[in-house]
């Protein structure tokens, strides 16, 4: 490689987001900003021949992308030298008001986008409507997923649909929030798609074990259980462990009271406790023996203070 090549270099990270943006005005800019060190929109314009309307759009999804002047890198530093800024996505329901006239022309051009909405159909199981074509090309355009991966989250959502009961499809705000989790995660390759697929597989695996284990049957887990379950394991515990804080809980309080079992496992990750083990040895109940202040040889002072409580 010559050395005007390693001076000129995009960092990995920008050039994996730029490729994802599928966008050549935004990578245009990119590499006038960085080259030139301008960072005057107008100037930007009249040297790359753009709008204005056209330039301010490209920096507006530079900014979401953290490819802004001021976080871009200097081309002149190794790739290695400065981390990519983490991506700063705006809240939910941001996505522009594209008109219909947009969607139309860019599906008659644009073979990949075409090929999500076929796909789209196929998941809804029904033609889409302007708002579901809308939502799709947001993801497409705004959030800028590759087309590839948009098909592989289209198909995650509905094998989690499908999981939920025979016949079930997703809602176009589901593949819309699914959307904005991928893009927060920046998956931009069906390898990262897979590998998240995976460990969401695996989680709701796990969340199955420890729901059955608290004997909770017959019914879905609320939003707000899940959640509480889904925090643990990301903790680093498993069923056995969270067992322990269940006993604890209903032999405090006399029934499954979750912010009350949170407290105490909460309570051990910050001793680092997450194994049986663990917590048996630096959290375990101790049994008190004969002495100052017990008149009772052997009683179970946990035991007797439920037994007064119920008096």
């Amino acid at each position: 490689m010559t050395e005007n090549h390693l001076n000129n270099a995009i960092p990995a990270a920008a050039a994996d987001k730029l490729i994802a943006a599928h966008d050549g005005d935004v990578a245009l800019l990119y590499i006038y900003y960085t080259r030139t060190g301008c960072t005057d929109p107008e100037q930007a314009a009249h040297d790359l021949c753009r709008t204005l309307r056209e330039i301010s759009s490209a920096e507006e999804k530079l900014s979401r992308m953290g490819l802004c002047p001021g976080s871009v890198p200097a081309v002149s530093a190794p790739a290695a030298a400065v981390p990519a800024p983490a991506e700063k996505l705006p809240p939910e329901d941001a996505i522009p008001e594209y008109t219909a006239e947009d969607i139309v022309l860019r599906s008659r051009t644009d073979e990949k986008f075409s090929v999500i909405l076929d796909e789209a159909k196929r998941v809804f199981a029904r033609n889409l409507n302007s708002s579901d074509m809308k939502m799709l090309f947001g993801v497409y355009d705004y959030l800028a997923l590759p087309a590839e991966v948009i098909l592989e989250l289209l198909n995650y959502c509905a094998q989690t649909a499908a999981e939920k009961g025979e016949g079930k499809r997703p809602s176009p705000r589901s593949v819309e929030k699914e959307a904005y989790r991928w893009a927060n995660r920046e998956i931009l390759t069906l390898e990262q798609a897979e590998d998240y697929i995976r460990e969401q597989k695996n989680l709701r695996e796990s969340v199955n074990q420890v729901k059955n284990a608290l004997g909770i049957h017959g019914r879905d887990l609320t939003p707000t259980e899940a959640k509480y379950i889904s925090s643990w394991l990301s903790m680093g515990f498993e069923a056995e462990a969270i067992l322990i804080a269940y006993d604890r809980t209903v032999t405090s309080t006399g029934a499954l009271k979750w912010p009350y079992m949170n407290k105490i496992i909460c309570s051990w990750h910050e001793k680092k406790l997450h194994t049986p083990q663990e917590i048996e040895a630096g959290d375990g109940r101790k049994r008190p023996t004969q002495g100052k202040g017990s008149s009772v040889s052997g009683v179970d002072m946990d035991e007797l203070k439920n037994i007064v409580n119920k008096i």
